[in-house]
């Protein structure tokens, strides 16, 4: 057994299956190492054939009645299972969401800055959250001011993006969300 930490870890604890000694069943399915199956046999009979074998006895189905077993490396076996649990890791898209604020005189030049890099970030295939704060009397350009160049941003985006939320006030900013095209 290893050590991790301050405890005892055996490698069956980190997928929960039963291997060998753990099984404590008194009748099991029997499947052999080449995929024959043997019929229900004892759990002890099981396991003296498994260790006959050089081989480990692996609960295959616990929800079976009685439950399924295999005779198999289990080392081989559970290296295996990590290959495939990294390689559907690798496929496995992470769509973030990245935030971009504006005020609501940003100049002209700042706003396309910022246009190109919401751009960026849906090329990347992520969501943007685009933020409009109002300090103190701005509030009151919300409707207005706000509005319009929250409506020109997404108007710019239409080619690259779609738009997921239209903008709406959250307390004192504006809000609306944009995400990647499919």
């Amino acid at each position: 057994m290893k050590k991790r930490g301050n405890r005892k870890f055996s490698p069956q604890q980190d997928l929960k299956i039963k291997v060998n000694h753990d099984i404590d069943y008194r009748e099991v399915r029997l499947i052999d190492a080449d995929g024959t199956q043997r019929g229900i046999v004892r759990a002890e009979e099981a396991l003296a054939i498994a260790q006959e074998q050089g081989l480990d006895l692996v609960e295959v189905s616990d929800k079976a009645d009685p439950p399924v077993c295999r005779i198999m490396n289990y080392d081989k076996f559970r290296y295996e299972l990590k290959k495939k649990q990294q390689e559907a890791k690798k496929k496995q898209t992470v769509i973030e969401t990245r935030e971009i604020k504006f005020r609501p005189k940003t100049e002209e030049h700042d706003l396309s800055f910022k246009i190109r890099k919401i751009k960026e970030f849906l090329a990347q295939k992520n969501k943007v959250k685009i933020t409009m704060r109002f300090r103190g009397r701005e509030i009151i350009y919300a409707q207005t001011i706000g509005l319009e160049a929250l409506t020109k941003i997404a108007d710019t985006l239409r080619e690259d993006g779609v738009i997921l939320q239209e903008p709406k006030m959250e307390g004192r900013q504006l809000v609306m969300f944009v995400g990647p095209k499919s």
